[in-house]
């Protein structure tokens, strides 16, 4: 069976795509947005790495970042990683289509298999900030914990006692703050946490050629696994979107406080979406969204991807991370040996969350699991067999093409909730060729009963078995108390 692949970047073909950890603040009356963001979280006991990157609409100048750390961050905990390190993991685990090519049955030869890759393209990169003064002129209960010059960043950490004068200090130098800031400050405030403020050193950035902003590492440790969200919140423009690409020792991560839920996958799909993957697979995203309550956070990839290991998708779309890119990325436990080979293990997690205040009250909490089922968001193209069909199986496959296309067309409303009229003659292209008594032309409406059958099955989250266990475990002890 001869296949094709191919992959989307959700960057360009899903949803509205705005914020991450923290909140942008502009000087003056500049607008400024949040969008497209990936977060590279790696944990490791309590240590915590977690690398940020954003599509920063704006003049460089312009642009500034104000993010939650549980600890004053040291400047070794600070670091400027390559953009190339986001576009590789995020074509390697985007959702994928494969296309697959039916024998005909008259035939006595089949296919060879051929795979090819087309990686989805990435996204362009714009990110800014406004130079500040940093001086503390009145008595705002603020202090500056820490000053570092990192790559062309400024940074500073931050402590303060209270939002009023936190947003008084940001005010004062130069700085508009997002209606509301003040409510989301609070939480951290009294929390005893710091914040960590960037902008933009323009010396630097224009020694550097005033290249595109590069993403910000940071790293500390921390019992609590968590991304501060809500600050994201402050200046959005709708829900926010933000694509989590997690790594650990032992398996999946999944959200605590929210629901982790599987974003649908392995449907065989009509061949016409091939021509509009993209906003296939936004729609679908996006009911899937909708009929979870708004207020879930989706798995779209997951698997060992230890350099040991053997395959580490089905199919890919990209090369899987290499020893350069995990050392990149915080995940400091694998280890290189004299052999030329790499020992330790880690397992990869994409979650993709759509986000707003209603349905997102609270940050981002994480757990590690030993959930190491492998998934994917993968959705399938099978072309109709070439040549006549004149035996007896021909005509059967004919017969039985034109009702798994209709299975299709069903299918693929259902999970994007688009109109099928257009399509209609989708079914019925192949009764061409069958003799005598045509097929049945269909239906555009399914069957009452109609439910669409996965190429595979689908892998329930580690937290939802947790739930069966404790479920199962009530009633029985139930049944104990009766007798």
């Amino acid at each position: 069976m001869k296949r094709i692949l191919f992959s989307i970047a959700l960057i360009t073909g899903v949803a509205s795509f705005y914020a991450f950890c923290g909140f942008y603040v502009a000087k003056a009356d500049t607008k400024l947005f949040n969008k497209t963001s990936q977060v590279i979280i790696v944990r490791n006991g309590d240590k915590n790495t977690i690398t940020m990157s954003s599509d920063f609409q704006g003049e460089v100048k312009d642009f500034a970042m104000v993010v939650p750390v549980p600890v004053v961050l040291q400047e070794k905990d600070i670091k400027v990683v390559d953009r190339l390190l986001f576009d590789k993991l995020d074509a390697y685990s985007a959702p994928r289509l494969v296309e697959y090519y039916d024998q005909n049955p008259c035939w006595n030869y089949a296919y060879d298999d051929v795979a090819i890759a087309v990686v989805p393209s990435s996204r362009q990169e714009n990110a800014g900030m406004k130079t500040m003064e940093m001086e503390q002129k009145k008595d705002y209960k603020v202090t500056i914990e820490a000053k570092y010059n990192v790559g062309e960043y400024d940074v500073l950490i931050l402590s303060a006692k209270e939002s009023n004068g936190l947003e008084m200090w940001l005010t004062d130098n130069g700085y508009k703050i997002p209606e509301g800031a003040k409510e989301v400050l609070d939480p951290y405030i009294k929390n005893n946490m710091k914040f960590f403020v960037v902008k933009v050193n323009m010396e630097q950035h224009k020694a550097a050629g005033s290249v595109p902003l590069r993403p910000l590492q940071i790293s500390f440790e921390s019992p609590r696994f968590m991304l501060p969200i809500r600050l994201g919140m402050a200046n959005a423009n709708g829900p926010q979107d933000m694509i989590v690409h997690a790594f650990s020792k032992s398996g999946r991560i999944e959200t605590t406080n929210y629901r982790t839920a599987l974003v649908p996958t392995n449907y065989n799909v009509p061949l016409f979406v091939r021509e509009e993957f993209g906003e296939f697979y936004r729609d679908l995203y996006n009911r899937a969204w909708k009929r979870e309550g708004k207020n879930v956070v989706f798995l779209e990839y997951a698997w060992d991807v230890s350099l040991n290991a053997g395959m580490k998708c089905d199919p890919c779309v990209g090369p899987p991370p290499m020893f350069a890119e995990f050392q990149q990325a915080g995940v400091d436990w694998l280890v290189a040996n004299q052999w030329g080979g790499v020992t330790g293990q880690a397992y990869y997690t994409r979650l993709h969350v759509t986000y707003d205040r209603v349905n997102f009250p609270q940050d981002l909490m994480f757990q590690e699991t030993p959930n190491k089922q492998n998934y994917q968001a993968r959705y399938v193209l099978t072309n109709p067999a070439t040549g006549e069909f004149d035996c007896e199986e021909g005509q059967k496959y004919v017969r039985d093409l034109g009702q798994r296309r209709w299975n299709e067309m069903w299918t693929y409303q259902w999970l994007t909730g688009r109109d099928i009229e257009k399509h209609r003659s989708y079914p019925a292209e192949y009764n061409r060729y069958l003799k005598g008594k045509k097929a049945d032309q269909g239906s555009i409406a399914p069957p009452v009963n109609f439910t669409p059958a996965t190429s595979e099955s689908q892998q329930t989250p580690f937290s939802a078995y947790l739930m069966t266990i404790a479920t199962t475990a009530l009633i029985v002890f139930a049944l104990t108390r009766k007798k």
